[in-house]
């Protein structure tokens, strides 16, 4: 993807082949600036504080946090010990535990005086691998909003609305739920994307718009609770969202908000699909309800930073002071509510059998 032009990734290894650099989520979209990591513990803030974030990506900096504490240690006891260390950074997305598992699996056939070169080389397959796989989400998504725009009269636009950022800023390139819509608008399609602001940490409106505006995607910034009123207009032709859990009966756990578009659009005839990779779905759990929910800072909610007039960017109180605030950072939507998952495989129905049909290696 491109911004101002020039071909990015979210996440790449420096110059000097050794640390690490990212896109500081953090900074967007006021400032684009990059931050180096050099250490594990520099990986491990990074997830935690949201300098990177979504799913596929959280697995990628994972695995090259793990590259990088072998420079120290590459002990079995110390790999174990910081892996589970950066599997606690954000509980929720399964992602970030498998990227981990991936790396473990392949250091632990390999001598130590062989580690570092190892991981260095899994971790940079890890990658690529995500920016294959949201590709052919994209492709497949691609299919679905072609039959839509099919439908309309010539030059009427696809209106997708989604939620939170699950673009390649939160991936390592392309995204998720924004893969179709990148392919639709340069194959031409007039696409128009309604964008969830995303409260508390605005991730839509801070995000995706800034990702959408810079490749040159029509795209409008809404109140998170605009979506619903939108949909009962018929100004919302389908609802893409990502997910940092998908379990194995097809319930989905994704940013908080999410039910709720579910549930509207359910009420209203509109196709709520979901685009998620193979990394997402946990296969061990068939109930999304025990999904460990991540319980982030009352300070989300409380307080907002925006860029002032002078170009300044300050952090200021929004609430009452003194009351007290909640901020589960996740919701789970029940299978039933979802149309279909768009994955690398194809498009399937959000079910056992359904996902099954895609990944048939996993029947027991």
């Amino acid at each position: 993807m491109k911004i101002a032009g020039k071909t990015m990734r979210t996440i790449w290894l420096a110059a000097d082949g050794r640390s690490v650099e990212i896109i500081d989520q953090t900074k967007l979209p006021h400032q684009l600036e990059f931050a180096t990591l050099r250490t594990v513990e520099d990986a491990a803030r990074a997830i935690l504080t949201m300098q990177v974030r979504g799913a596929p990506l959280i697995g990628a900096t994972a695995a090259y946090g793990l590259a990088l504490s072998l420079h120290d240690d590459a002990s079995d006891d110390a790999i174990a010990r910081n892996a589970a260390m950066l599997a606690r950074q954000r509980p929720t997305a399964v992602n970030l535990r498998w990227a981990l598992e991936e790396m473990r699996a392949v250091l632990a056939d390999v001598p130590r005086e062989d580690r570092v070169a190892a991981a260095y080389a899994k971790a940079a397959a890890i990658c690529d691998g995500d920016v294959e796989t949201c590709r052919r989400i994209g492709v497949n998504g691609l299919r679905i909003i072609e039959e839509i725009a099919a439908r309309k009269k010539p030059g009427e636009r696809v209106n997708v609305l989604t939620h939170c950022n699950a673009g390649w800023i939160a991936c390592v390139d392309w995204g998720t739920a924004t893969a179709p819509i990148y392919m639709a608008h340069d194959a031409g399609i007039p696409v128009h994307v309604w964008v969830d602001e995303t409260r508390p940490r605005n991730q839509g409106a801070a995000l995706t718009a800034f990702e959408l505006g810079a490749h040159g995607v029509p795209h409008t910034i809404v109140v998170d609770n605009a979506g619903g009123h939108l949909m009962q207009h018929g100004a919302v032709d389908l609802v893409i969202v990502g997910t940092d859990r998908v379990t194995a009966n097809g319930d989905v756990a994704n940013k908080i908000g999410t039910y709720l578009k579910a549930l509207a659009a359910k009420d209203n005839g509109v196709p709520f699909y979901v685009a998620l990779p193979h990394t997402t779905i946990d296969w061990t759990l068939d109930d999304g309800m025990v999904i460990e929910i991540e319980e982030r800072s009352a300070d989300e909610v409380l307080k907002m930073a925006g860029r002032l007039a002078d170009g300044s960017v300050v952090t200021v109180e929004i609430a009452a002071p003194g009351s007290a605030a909640s901020n589960p950072a996740f919701d789970v939507t029940p299978a039933r509510l979802v149309t279909g998952f768009i994955t690398e495989r194809g498009v399937a129905a959000a079910s056992t059998e359904g996902l099954l049909s895609l990944y048939p290696e996993r029947r027991r």
